[in-house]
């Protein structure tokens, strides 16, 4: 079955930086877009990056522009979001998310990793 597992979450203080990655099993993940969501206490859950089958295509919230990077490894079945210039407003649970879909789309696909915390403070 499906299976996405996050990992890399932690507690940074502002200015800093950490790599998430998701491990997926389960599916055919080179054929499948990847997303990444985060969710902040008492806040929806808001999609922040999207890359597509190759990698060579990737979407951000205005929240995070320029300073995450999503990018994947089609070798490991690992997808990453690399993060810099942490603030406390990226305080989240960080969701690894696919739909196995092809095409890029900003609607949340039907799987979810389990998520990793991930605390910006002082």
């Amino acid at each position: 079955q499906v299976q996405l597992v996050e990992s890399g979450g932690a507690l940074v203080h502002p200015g800093g930086s950490l790599r998430l990655s998701c491990a997926a099993s389960g599916f055919t993940f080179s054929s499948s877009t990847m997303k990444w969501f985060r969710q902040a206490p008492g806040k929806e859950r808001e999609l922040i990056a999207v890359i597509s089958t190759h990698g060579r295509v990737t979407h951000y919230a205005d929240s995070i522009e320029g300073r995450f990077t999503i990018s994947r490894d089609n070798d490991r079945d690992t997808v990453y979001l690399e993060m810099n210039s942490l603030n406390p407003e990226d305080t989240a649970v960080y969701y690894c998310n696919t739909g196995l879909e092809y095409v890029i789309t900003d609607k949340p696909g039907q799987f979810w990793g389990q998520g990793t915390q991930v605390t910006v403070s002082s």
